[in-house]
Formats: C-alpha cells, sequence, structure tokens
C-alpha cells in the first residue's frame, strides 16, 4: 500500500471511529456533527460521508442521518478499542492525556492485528485486568 492509500484508510478509520463515538453520545449523527468534532470543513465530511456509504461502511437516512453498516461497526469498534487501550496504557506509563490520546491516533491505524494482540495481552496484564 502506497503512502496516499495508506493515508486514506486512516482517515476513513478516523471517521467510522467519529461516528461510533458520536453515536453513543448523540441521539442522532449528521454530516456537521462529524465536521464539529473532527474540525474539518463540511465540504470534506460531505466527500468523506459520500465515500463511505459507497463501500458501504455507513447509511444515510433521508434526515441526513448517519448509521454504521455491520461492517463500517466493526472497523469503528477495532480502531477505536485500539485507540482506548493504547490511551490508557501510554497514560499509564506517565504520558500527559492529551499527548497519550494523539499518540494513540497515530498508532491505532498503522499496528498489525498480531502486533496488537500481543501488545493488548501485554498491557492488560500490566494494567491488572488479564
Amino acid at each position: 500500500m502506497n503512502y496516499i492509500q495508506h493515508k486514506s484508510e486512516e482517515s476513513l478509520e478516523d471517521y467510522l471511529e467519529t461516528i461510533l463515538i458520536l453515536s453513543r453520545r448523540l441521539a442522532v449523527v449528521r454530516s456537521i456533527d462529524v465536521a464539529t468534532e473532527l474540525d474539518y470543513s463540511k465540504p470534506s465530511v460531505s466527500i468523506a460521508v459520500k465515500n463511505l456509504k459507497n463501500r458501504g461502511y455507513i447509511t444515510v437516512s433521508e434526515e441526513g442521518y448517519l448509521h454504521l453498516t455491520k461492517e463500517g461497526l466493526l472497523i469503528a469498534e477495532s480502531v477505536y478499542e485500539r485507540h482506548t487501550l493504547l490511551t490508557e496504557w501510554l497514560v499509564h506509563l506517565g504520558v500527559d492525556p492529551g499527548t497519550a490520546a494523539r499518540d494513540a491516533c497515530k498508532m491505532e491505524h498503522d499496528i498489525t492485528p498480531e502486533s496488537y494482540e500481543a501488545m493488548k495481552r501485554c498491557i492488560l496484564t500490566i494494567l491488572g485486568r488479564d
């Protein structure tokens, strides 16, 4: 995968994760909510929503509400789990929570499933949740 494809997949994962997080906070999720949360322009989010819909990761109701499909939900939950666990681990190591969250966001996209599962086992042991 080249750099542009990688960045595109990373962006896709960020959008799906954001829709998941917003759906846990809000009764309905709209494109404007995603734009506000990510501090992105409305046109950028509109293009991303169209892309996510075309790839089968979300549906958009007539009212403009965004809903994750099964496949979109699986990706979003996986990314969110990695983000949450990596953030918690970095904070446990003494990293400032804001820095930990930003670093976890970078790490969550680049780690292979095999390496993540190995780290997860180790982290959960360290955190006393094995």
